[in-house]
């Protein structure tokens, strides 16, 4: 029964960290193309491979959110005999959007921080081998532009991630070299005739 309340309340914790993630996902597609908001749920679905799935219930009220904060600008236009509200990043969410993902990989960073000392104080694990680096949440949005400031900062974030990854190697390798070497001279007294 505990193990039922546990998952439940898990899943309630991942759909509220979702939604914010949906509305940096929503910015970061905008500022590649203007997006009506299927092809804006269909595009997050396929980029994530299905992870995250919005549905309409989901994104069109943070497109009107993002709209009324001004990050957004919608205008309606006909497409193949429909209309549609098609959305465009501005200025300012632009803006937003580069603070956002700076941030995130600061957030990434340190969240991957403590899982990585839970890890080890806690479940014994030995993370600089047996633990996978936490993945940036916006690669699959970023990957399609390169060149892109956001993408610039997400490698520039990775190369980071990546020396503290060889740095915390380096010195593991140095602690298997002294315990080796403490290992070698106590079994080489050990097998040393005694003294007469």
């Amino acid at each position: 029964m505990e193990t039922e309340k546990e998952e439940k309340t898990t899943a309630n914790w991942l759909k509220e960290a979702q939604k914010g993630y949906i509305r940096m996902g929503i910015l970061i597609l905008l500022n590649k193309k203007p997006s009506h908001g299927y092809e804006i749920m269909k595009e997050i679905n396929i980029r994530t491979k299905g992870f995250w799935q919005p549905t309409a219930g989901g994104v069109y009220p943070i497109l009107r959110d993002l709209e009324n904060s001004g990050y957004i600008e919608g205008e309606w236009q006909i497409q193949k005999n429909r209309r549609l509200k098609v959305y465009k990043i501005t200025e300012s969410g632009e803006l937003i959007l580069r603070r956002a993902i700076v941030k995130q990989a600061e957030i990434s960073n340190n969240i991957g921080n403590l899982f990585r000392e839970f890890a080890r104080d806690v479940l014994n694990i030995e993370t600089s081998t047996s633990m996978p680096n936490m993945p940036f949440l916006f690669t699959p949005f970023l990957e399609e532009n390169p060149d892109s400031e956001e993408n610039l900062k997400y490698l520039e974030h990775e190369r980071k991630h990546a020396y503290e990854s060889v740095k915390m190697m380096q010195e593991k390798l140095k602690q298997i070299d002294k315990r080796i070497r403490e290992i070698k001279k106590k079994t080489h007294a050990d097998s040393s005739p005694a003294p007469s």
